[in-house]
C-alpha cells in the first residue's frame, strides 16, 4: 500500500475493501473516507484513480457501500435481499461507463471516463459487488467473528472457514484477548 494510507484495509475484493472503509460497525465506528479527498485517495489506491470527488459523490459512495454491506450481509447470513440496497447497486452499476483495458503487462485495468470520473469508479465497485452476492464468482460471502467489526468479506480460503475480515487487525485482536482471558485464569 502506498505511503500516507495505512488506515485502508484493502483486500483482494474491490466491493468489500470498500466496505472496510466504515469499520467496527457493532463498536465505534471508524469512518476512513471522512472527506471527498479521502474517497479519491482510497479510489486510486484500490486502481480507479481520480482527480477529485464532491460532497456529493462521497455521499452516493457511503450510500453505495452501506448498500452493499446490507446486501452482502443478508448473503451471509442467506436471508433475502433488501430491495432498497438491491436497486441502489443496480442503479450504481448501470450508471458507470468504465471500461476494463489490457496493459502491455498483461493485466486488466480499469478506464475512467473523463465526464464522469467518480460514477464510473462507482459502477466497477457495484459490478464487483453484484458478482459476488449473486453467487458468481469462487468464494463464500461471510462475516468477521469479532462482535465490535461484524464486516461481511469474500472468503476464498481453500476451506471456506475464515473468520475475521482481517487476519491483521480482528484476528489478532480476538487472539490476543483469547490469550490474556487464558493467562489470567491460570494465575
Amino acid at each position: 500500500m502506498p505511503a500516507g494510507f495505512p488506515d485502508f484495509r484493502l483486500g483482494t475484493v474491490l466491493a468489500t475493501s470498500f466496505t472496510a472503509t466504515l469499520t467496527e460497525r457493532c463498536g465505534d465506528a471508524v469512518e476512513r473516507v471522512p472527506t471527498p479527498r479521502r474517497l479519491a485517495d482510497w479510489l486510486a489506491v484500490s486502481g480507479l484513480a481520480v482527480d477529485s470527488c464532491t460532497t456529493g459523490e462521497l455521499e452516493l459512495a457511503r450510500e453505495l457501500r452501506e448498500s452493499i454491506h446490507t446486501a452482502a450481509t443478508a448473503a451471509a447470513l442467506h436471508d433475502p435481499l433488501p430491495a432498497a440496497a438491491v436497486e441502489i447497486i443496480n442503479a450504481r452499476s448501470a450508471q458507470g461507463r468504465a471500461s476494463a483495458v489490457l496493459t502491455p503487462e498483461g493485466k486488466r485495468r480499469w478506464q475512467l471516463t473523463s465526464a464522469a470520473p467518480v460514477e464510473d469508479a462507482l459502477g466497477v465497485i457495484a459490478a464487483d459487488a453484484i458478482s459476488i452476492v449473486s453467487g458468481e464468482r469462487d468464494g463464500k460471502l461471510a462475516l468477521c467473528a469479532s462482535p465490535t467489526c461484524r464486516a461481511a468479506f469474500f472468503d476464498t480460503s481453500q476451506s471456506r472457514t475464515r473468520r475475521w475480515c482481517d487476519m491483521n487487525t480482528c484476528g489478532n485482536r480476538q487472539k490476543k484477548a483469547r490469550f490474556n482471558a487464558n493467562r489470567a485464569a491460570a494465575k
